[in-house]
């Protein structure tokens, strides 16, 4: 399959999604579909320099993209679709918008470019700028997820969020027994969201994310739903460095599906090896090559990292306190 029929229509308006550090557009098509365009702030080659905090980093487009791919991959299907796209800025963006405040912010550089900034919190000045070559920027267009009002969405914290501060720690990074606690709050005390959490730390420590600090859900469905995987742009970043942290939420509650657990080490093997199912898939992609190759030899050594950690919990707990069967409900449901 290739880019999705959504991303390869035209685009009739862009103008900016407001909130966020960043600036981010949201992109309408002729056929009235819509997506979310990150615009490409970085090289594939650029790492995060080492004395970045988490949350100063840049967004990257091609980690959003390279999300979507490694969510289909691990099975969760918890991320919308998400395609890269070469975006004429002056066909595409400055001649269709509407957004007044988003138009006055284009110019043209010294070096004869196309550019412009936006307005948004954090990166959004002349400094900052994002220019085309001469008017063609690279991005990536996130489907939108159904309106609010046909599909209500709640917004959770993450138990293990990072405190945002430069030198104060978060409470689950001082005290060992933190999942103890998690456990016995709601919507963690029952049903699968703490599973679901499991499945999402798992996923951010295979693309180095730290910056999880909220998830959504689907309000209809009350606990017995999924979490959505949303905002994936600050993956990717560091190929050299394997950020353990990540994975805290998994020593500490020592849980996992027993789906999850199969599919991880299924993808460990050689010949369903990660990094080369990620290659693969990413070839499908407009903007291919999405990731350099350090970052998919990444995969894979993060990979065998987490099965460590799940190899000690089953050591230390045993089999069938660690991994929670879920795979005889999927055959059950699937005989009706």
């Amino acid at each position: 399959m290739r880019s999705h029929s959504l991303f390869m229509t035209s685009i009739s308006t862009a103008t900016m999604k407001s909130g966020g550090t960043q600036l981010k557009l949201i992109m309408t098509f002729q056929n009235y579909g819509q997506a979310l365009f990150k615009p490409m702030k970085q090289t594939r080659e650029q790492e995060t320099p080492p004395d970045f905090f988490y949350f100063s980093d840049f967004e990257r487009h091609n980690a959003e993209i390279a999300a979507f791919h490694l969510d289909r991959i691990l099975d969760f299907r918890r991320v919308p679709p998400v395609a890269g796209r070469l975006v004429n800025m002056t066909r595409e963006i400055r001649d269709v918008t509407r957004d007044k405040k988003l138009w006055r912010t284009f110019f043209i550089s010294p070096a004869n470019n196309i550019c412009f900034y936006g307005e948004c919190s954090y990166y959004c000045s002349t400094e900052h700028a994002l220019c085309g070559k001469p008017d063609q920027i690279e991005g990536s267009l996130a489907a939108f997820l159904p309106d609010l009002a046909l599909a209500k969405r709640k917004t959770w914290r993450n138990p293990w969020r990072r405190s945002y501060h430069k030198r104060k720690k978060a409470e689950w990074e001082v005290d060992p027994d933190y999942c103890d606690e998690v456990k016995q709050t709601p919507p963690y005390d029952h049903g699968a969201r703490l599973l679901d959490i499991m499945d999402m730390t798992i996923f951010d420590f295979l693309m180095g994310n730290m910056d999880r600090h909220h998830y959504e859900t689907f309000e209809k469905f009350g606990n017995e739903t999924f979490i959505i995987h949303l905002d994936n742009g600050r993956g990717f970043g560091k190929h050299s460095h394997d950020e353990m942290s990540i994975l805290v939420p998994l020593s500490q509650c020592c849980r996992v599906r027993r789906s999850t657990y199969l599919r991880l080490q299924l993808l460990a093997k050689e010949e369903y090896q990660l990094s080369s199912l990620m290659e693969e898939s990413l070839l499908r992609d407009r903007l291919s090559p999405i990731l350099i190759r350090p970052h998919l030899l990444a995969l894979d050594r993060r990979l065998r990292l987490a099965l460590n950690v799940l190899a000690e919990c089953v050591e230390k707990e045993g089999y069938s306190a660690v991994v929670e069967d879920d795979m005889e409900h999927h055959q059950t449901s699937r005989a009706r």
